[in-house]
């Protein structure tokens, strides 16, 4: 008899798999699943070198999969302070000056996550609100969404950003009407003239603030991610933990275009590497975000009939873009919010599929935040999968203000594209949300957005498991459970088809398993 490394039983197993959608207990053996069924049948496998874990009730399914995850920004932010639960601006200059006595004069203050939404003075903070907090420490501040920053005259002096600063097409620094001096708020690219100021971490810092994001993927039950990466060198330092044994989680490595030529030159396409690490997409922007202003609708914004949002490149462009990256034997993930945008990304999709017959693209549209019905009759035509992040319904209560109620009805429409037969797969764009695949869950099945396109809880749970592992080609190796397929498991105290919808954002993570070793176990 073969010998089996592990065996999980007494457990309430959902497989996904059609064939046997039910089980009791896993056998696993070098890495792999290789049998499900009952306790009886399953523990007739152990031997004396078998580990044998007693779930005690807890439910199994499919190692939950991020499909769009910042992790490089998010290891980062874990060291940033953190504005999420700032509610004015006065709170915000307090949270800064507390930080600023902490530090020596003249380095950096560097903050994340503030959304103005929620401020009490509903506007934007200043360089003169930075100023009065912080006025002798070069200080940025993100939006939660990444696509808007404010600076002080600090780090504007820095970057030497002043009235006679111009930027490229669709990127804007914010200047006062009257007298052209800038406001310190900075759209899209814009943000990158302060941010090369910003001092590095060495890369013993990197790979430690690395390790620390995984670690909390893992916790949230997370066995695989799509990792998109800021730029090529994140490749080499994700390789050497790996090689330090300190990559516990499975990575789709999403690159920025700009890279793709690099990546061409060193032999690499989609789907090089192993079922640990290996080369994805390459990333596309069409727009900016709903919550900067910035996603490029049709009409203009409901509260702010000034603008129509940024449309960062052309149909010529990404067309063009499109086609290069097809050619060079790369699947396309799309940053498209805005119908507009989304509208523009499919026309280029349309014409650079036509020009290559190569049928299994699965080119994706992440984000896809603004829909109508054509656009989504086009989506399904040309077979896009639709890459969503849930929990923006969440946190996004603004989005009737902005769209005005007939687009609102529009946006994330998550039951729509999958009735109409889109493959829809998710994550967390993470650092903007919360890690955690649950939170995601619980956003699509309670949703007040919208809520005619609440979800069932099945079909949220396949957006994190099967269809992510199709969204990267992997759908033979991972997202069901069953013999022959790589034993990554999301073990649950709770069972989040029969908790009330509104407590799945409750249960915890008991356990997660990946290549069948035990990557998180939660301490009771």
């Amino acid at each position: 008899m073969q010998n089996t490394d592990l065996i999980l039983y007494n457990a309430n197993i959902y497989t996904l798999n059609k064939k046997k959608p039910k089980a009791q207990a896993i056998a696993i053996k070098d890495k792999k699943i290789t049998a499900v069924g009952t306790n009886q049948e399953i523990l007739k496998l152990k031997t004396k070198n078998t580990k044998i874990i007693n779930l005690k009730g807890e439910t199994v399914i499919p190692g939950l999969i991020d499909c769009h995850v910042h992790m490089s920004a998010f290891a980062h932010s874990l060291q940033q302070i953190n504005l999420c639960n700032i509610t004015s601006i006065t709170q915000l200059q307090q949270k800064l000056k507390q930080a600023a006595a902490k530090k020596p004069q003249n380095t950096w203050i560097i903050a994340r996550g503030f959304d103005h939404e929620k401020f009490k003075e509903k506007r934007l903070p200043t360089k003169f609100d930075l100023d009065k907090a912080v006025p002798n420490h070069p200080t940025i501040i993100t939006r939660v969404c990444g696509h808007l920053s404010v600076a002080n005259s600090k780090a504007l002096e820095i970057a030497n950003i002043t009235n006679h600063t111009k930027t490229e097409k669709n990127t804007k620094i914010c200047k006062n009407p009257n007298t052209g001096e800038p406001t310190g708020i900075l759209l899209e690219d814009a943000q990158q003239l302060i941010m090369e100021h910003l001092p590095d971490p060495n890369e013993e810092e990197l790979l430690k603030s690395y390790q620390q994001a995984c670690k909390k993927a893992t916790e949230n039950g997370l066995t695989s991610i799509h990792w998109i990466l800021s730029n090529p060198k994140e490749i080499q330092l994700i390789q050497k933990l790996h090689k330090q044994k300190k990559l516990p989680i499975r990575t789709y490595l999403i690159t920025p275009i700009e890279d793709i030529d690099k990546l061409t030159e060193n032999g690499l396409y989609t789907g090089f590497g192993d079922d640990q690490i290996k080369i994805g997409c390459v990333k596309i922007f069409a727009d900016g975000s709903l919550g900067a202003s910035t996603a490029a609708l049709q009409s203009p914004y409901t509260d702010n009939k000034t603008t129509r949002g940024l449309l960062v490149n052309s149909k010529t462009k990404l067309e063009k873009l499109i086609k290069k990256s097809q050619k060079n034997g790369f699947q396309t993930a799309i940053h498209a919010i805005g119908d507009r945008a989304i509208k523009t990304v499919l026309d280029a999709l349309e014409h650079a599929q036509k020009e290559i017959t190569k049928k299994n693209h699965r080119h994706r549209i992440e984000h896809a935040s603004v829909l109508n019905e054509k656009l989504i009759e086009r989506i399904r035509k040309l077979k896009i999968i639709i890459s969503v992040q849930p929990h923006f319904v969440a946190s996004d209560f603004w989005v009737t203000k902005r769209l005005g109620k007939k687009r609102a009805r529009w946006t994330y429409q998550f039951r729509t594209l999958l009735t109409s037969g889109i493959r829809v797969c998710a994550g967390s764009d993470c650092p903007v949300e919360p890690i955690s695949p649950l939170l995601g869950v619980w956003a699509s099945v309670t949703r007040e957005i919208s809520p005619q396109e609440r979800i069932s809880i099945d079909q949220a749970i396949r957006m994190y498991t099967i269809n992510a592992a199709f969204a990267s080609f992997e759908e033979k190796i991972k997202g069901t459970i069953e013999e022959g397929k790589l034993a990554d498991l999301t073990v649950l105290a709770q069972d989040p088809y029969k908790v009330h919808p509104h407590k799945i954002k409750d249960i915890r993570v008991s356990m997660t398993i990946v290549d069948g070793k035990i990557v998180y176990k939660r301490r009771h």
